[in-house]
């Protein structure tokens, strides 16, 4: 994909901290209201470039493992006081626990049963016993419908203007599109356009939850009272 590679270093343009404010806040209480006792160190599972974590960070110790050096390196540069770590989320094994685990959007990478599967199985075997993990992905079959959006900012280094689009091409599978058309203007003035495709995975909650039990976890609920829009799945491990 190429916005996590060779347009990495235009991703704090495409997007910024303070548009995931709001739900980092939301995040950072659904931690501390799930765990018992609530976390202090937090281990993020596909952070990008740490936009999330830049938030979060402010009341948790955040461990941040990522696929993409390229994204590293752009978290790095937002959170130095973070430890980062590459590393592929369905098999990386830090040797240590941690009071939570913190999976957002990057769980939807994750196409067919095994791999959601293995990811929670990393969540769980680096959680010490009562620690909970959160997962957070964008869409379940439930709520799926096909949409556009747009966005883009504007920086000394130049402007990016992006359209996103959302379509299911086959209902009957387990996956689902998302076309990145991406403007990206330097500070020369010249202009590019780049196409990008990413293919998430779509699943209903009854999967989710089976594979939760699967991996080990005891289900968790997360009840807020401001809500948040999107479904969210809390696992405990009970050892």
């Amino acid at each position: 994909m190429k916005l996590y590679g060779e347009l990495a270093d235009w991703w704090p343009t495409f997007s910024t901290p303070q548009e995931y404010r709001k739900e980092a806040a939301f995040f950072a209480r659904a931690l501390t209201r799930s765990g018992d006792p609530p976390p202090r160190r937090v281990l993020e599972l596909g952070s990008g470039g740490g936009n999330n974590a830049f938030h979060l960070k402010k009341k948790f110790a955040m461990t941040l493992v990522d696929l993409s050096p390229h994204m590293l390196a752009v978290s790095q540069a937002l959170n130095p006081e973070c430890e980062h770590q590459e590393g592929d989320i369905r098999t990386i094994r830090l040797g240590r626990t941690f009071d939570a685990v913190f999976v957002y959007d990057a769980i939807c990478h994750m196409t067919n049963e095994a791999d959601l599967r293995a990811v929670m199985r990393t969540a769980f075997e680096h959680l010490r016993p009562r620690g909970v993990a959160l997962f957070v992905p964008d869409f379940v079959r439930e709520t799926f419908v096909e949409n556009t959006d747009h966005g883009g900012n504007d920086t000394t280094r130049g402007s990016v203007r992006f359209l996103q689009w959302t379509t299911d091409p086959d209902s009957r599978d387990t996956t689902y599109v998302v076309d990145f058309a991406i403007l990206i203007r330097d500070a020369e003035s010249q202009t590019r356009l780049v196409h990008d495709r990413h293919t998430y995975g779509l699943f209903p909650r009854a999967t989710w939850r089976r594979l939760l039990r699967e991996a080990g976890f005891e289900l968790r609920s997360v009840q807020l009272p401001d809500g948040f829009g999107r479904d969210l799945f809390a696992g405990r491990r009970r050892r």
